[in-house]
């Protein structure tokens, strides 16, 4: 899913006039509503029993990374007594926003869930340019501030493996491409990332490199040329950690499901992986939350395929979609990341996949913020509705207008009251 970049804020103004020549017609107070809305190799490694049966590719899931969601205004927690113990829990966060402020929101997210603490930071380097992937200077300096003000903490940072790489290139020039990451040529730029971070005193920093690279949105997607993808992810890598004092671990991370090719086509080798993690979010539309568990390539083969390997799995991008407030899906994740405890998992935190600054999925919502919290009724429960008593403002006449009592009938027939003004003359 392509990081929603990068959150600017809109708004309208609208503004009618209308000028009469003797008299004025003044209705009524009315009032306006505007809605907020705040990711040399071997073969590829098959799965036993998995079909490699095409699904239909994954349409696009993220709505520019723009608009501001609506927030929710819960109830107030109480503070964290008791529930699930911290050892128990994955170390977990959100997705807030790509830049400072996706910082600043954590210690309110935080708040909301009752004073637990989110120990995973999570963000997007823009793939529009090389300078961009390189870490534009000054960009990740909130982020490692935070990182290192407590050393349990965790800094996810996905790394696009190609400049232009939302811009629909075309599968001929991704392999070119592909050849000439393969041959070195942009070395230089993962070189400078990685001293960059080292700089910056993050030099454990999560690395989910070329992410989603079994689906078809990105240049950096591996379905164009499998093998060359494959050794383009290993000279990545060593190149990173042949920079001194870096202890990078990095995170390949397919879409769940087999997309526009299968992710064991595109697995790099254990060599250069340390985190097998997987994008999971609620879709297609009617898709129980079982069937994203057992379909191919789907929930069950990912924790399989980990384990074969030896590696920790990760959740780097999770959450609601294509079936709306779907209390089914927020419930089967987080029981499933309990059940197989990911080295971190951080949920997508805009509409329509978000619980915090998404204000369209109540349900889902309440449930996320009740197991979190570490609070014992993990049970949603419905609000009791309530109806506010309707307020009928007093009517304001306009400077210089004196009112003409022409009687109810008249009123009610033109729907307003008439003014006339004192200067008309």
């Amino acid at each position: 899913m392509r990081p929603q970049r990068r959150r600017s804020r809109n708004g309208r103004l609208a503004c009618v006039a209308g000028v009469a020549a003797s008299v004025v017609f003044v209705s009524g107070p009315g009032s306006a509503m505007g809605d907020g809305a705040v990711p040399g190799g071997g073969p590829p490694v098959p799965l036993p029993g998995v079909p490699a049966a095409p699904k239909a590719p994954k349409a696009p899931k993220k709505p520019a990374r723009k608009a501001h969601p609506a927030r929710v205004s819960p109830t107030p927690l109480a503070p964290k007594t008791q529930g699930i113990p911290d050892q128990r829990a994955p170390a977990f966060g959100a997705y807030l926003d790509y830049g400072p402020q996706g910082v600043d929101r954590i210690a309110r997210l935080s708040e909301w869930l009752g004073g637990t603490e989110l120990r995973v930071a999570h963000t997007y380097l823009a793939g529009d340019r090389w300078s961009s992937i390189e870490g534009p200077q000054g960009f990740l300096d909130a982020w490692a501030r935070w990182r290192g003000q407590d050393a349990d903490r965790m800094f996810v940072l996905n790394v696009p493996m190609m400049e232009r790489n939302e811009a629909g290139v075309p599968d001929d020039e991704v392999r070119a491409l592909l050849r000439r990451g393969v041959a070195g040529e942009f070395d230089h730029h993962f070189r400078r990332l990685a001293e960059r971070l080292v700089e910056l005193k993050v030099p454990d920093t999560v690395i989910v490199l070329g992410w989603e690279m079994n689906g078809m949105t990105y240049t950096h997607r591996c379905g164009p040329d499998p093998e060359n993808w494959k050794r383009y992810w290993k000279r990545i890598v060593r190149t990173m950690r042949a920079v001194p004092g870096q202890r990078f671990r990095f995170d390949w991370t397919p879409n769940r499901g087999r997309d526009a090719i299968p992710w064991t086509a595109c697995y790099p080798g254990d060599d250069t992986v340390d985190i097998i993690g997987m994008d999971s979010y609620d879709q297609p539309r009617g898709l129980s939350f079982d069937e994203q568990v057992k379909e191919p390539y789907g929930l069950q083969a990912h924790v399989d395929f980990a384990k074969a390997h030896g590696k920790p799995v990760s959740y780097p991008e999770w959450g609601l979609f294509r079936n709306g407030d779907n209390v089914e899906f927020m419930k089967g994740m987080l029981d499933w990341m309990d059940r197989h405890q990911p080295l971190y998992h951080t949920i997508t935190d805009y509409c329509p996949h978000g619980v915090w600054q998404c204000g369209a999925n109540p349900k889902a919502s309440q449930l996320y913020r009740s197991v979190l919290s570490g609070r014992l009724d993990p049970t949603p429960v419905n609000p009791t509705p309530v109806n506010p008593t309707p307020v009928i403002p007093t009517p304001v006449n306009p400077p210089d207008c004196t009112p003409l009592n022409l009687g109810d009938w008249i009123e009610d027939w033109l729907g307003e009251k008439l003014c006339l003004p004192t200067n008309w003359w």
